[in-house]
C-alpha cells in the first residue's frame, strides 16, 4: 500500500498548474499512491472540480470546517474503505473537520489536522485541551480497532533533529517542551514514528516558512508524520518526505507497507 499525506494549504490552490511545477493533478498522475490524505482542504466539495481525481481512479470522503476556507481533511482512495466516520464525537473540535476516519477491513486510517496554536494564546490553549483529548481518544479507539495509522499534519517537531534551529525555537509554538513532551508520551504508547523507524538519523522537514527563502535554504521543521501501531511495524517498508512536490509550504509524507 502506497500513502501519502499532504498539508495542501488549500486544495484549489495546489490544483492549479504553474510554470514552474505541475499542479497536483498532474503530479499524481505521473506517481501510484492508493491512498491520498489532504490536510487544510479549506473548501467544501462543491467548490471544487473533483473529476481530475476520480478519473485518476480514486474516491473520496471529506470532513469539511463549519468556517469557509478553514482547516478540513479529505481522504482519497482508490480502494473501497469499509467504513467512513467524520470527526472524533467532539464538537468543539468536528466544528473544525480535524478527523476523518476510514476502516479498510481491519486496517483503521486517521487523517488528522492538528490545531496550530500559532495566533496565540487562545489557540495555543485549544490545541493543548486537542493533544489531550486526541489521545485518549485514540486510546479507546484502540480497543476495537488496534491496526492504526495516523497521518496528518501534527503542527509539531518532536526533536532537535526535527526542527532547522532548536534553539532559537525552543519557546516557540510547536516546539514547546509540553508539546514534545506528548509526542513522547504519544510515541510511547504502541505508536511508532515511520519515518524516524526507518532513518533514525536523517534530517528531513516538511514544513517550510514563506518567509526569508527558508524552502530554498531547507530551514524547515518536520511536523508531518505517519504513525503506525506497533503491531504493524513490521509492514513499514519506508516512510519518506517528498520535498520536490512543492504545491504547499508543506511537502508530503509518503508511507509504504506491505
Amino acid at each position: 500500500m502506497q500513502l501519502i499525506s499532504y498539508n495542501l494549504n488549500g486544495i484549489r490552490a495546489a490544483m492549479r498548474n504553474d510554470p514552474a511545477r505541475p499542479g497536483l493533478i498532474d503530479w499524481l498522475s505521473q506517481n501510484d499512491f492508493d491512498i491520498l490524505c489532504f490536510q487544510e482542504v479549506k473548501a467544501t466539495t462543491d467548490v471544487v472540480d473533483l473529476s481530475p481525481f476520480e478519473q485518476l481512479g480514486y474516491r473520496y470522503h471529506w470532513h469539511a470546517a463549519e468556517k469557509k476556507g478553514y482547516s478540513g481533511v479529505a481522504t482519497f482512495s482508490r480502494i473501497a474503505p469499509t467504513n467512513v466516520v467524520q470527526g472524533c464525537g467532539l464538537a468543539v473540535y468536528d466544528c473544525e473537520g480535524r478527523i476523518l476516519r476510514t476502516d479498510f477491513n481491519d486496517l483503521t486510517l486517521l487523517n488528522c489536522y492538528f490545531p496550530s496554536g500559532t495566533s496565540g494564546d487562545i489557540r495555543q490553549g485549544v490545541k493543548m485541551a486537542f493533544l489531550r483529548d486526541f489521545y485518549d481518544y485514540v486510546q479507546e479507539l484502540r480497543k476495537t480497532r488496534p491496526n492504526l495509522i495516523v497521518v496528518g499534519d501534527y503542527n509539531i517537531a518532536h526533536t532537535a533533529i526535527d526542527i532547522h534551529d532548536p534553539v532559537r525555537n525552543k519557546n516557540t509554538t510547536g516546539f514547546l517542551p509540553d508539546e514534545r513532551a506528548w509526542m513522547d508520551r504519544w510515541f510511547g504508547s504502541g505508536m511508532t514514528d515511520a519515518f524516524r523507524h526507518k532513518h533514525p538519523d536523517e534530517v528531513a522537514y516538511s514544513w517550510w516558512s514563506y518567509r526569508a527563502n527558508a524552502r530554498n535554504n531547507n530551514k524547515g521543521w518536520r511536523i508531518d508524520y505517519a504513525s503506525v501501531s506497533d503491531s504493524l511495524r513490521n509492514q513499514i517498508l519506508d516512510c519518506r518526505m517528498l520535498p520536490d512536490a512543492s504545491h504547499a509550504d508543506h511537502c508530503p509524507v509518503w508511507l509504504s507497507l506491505t
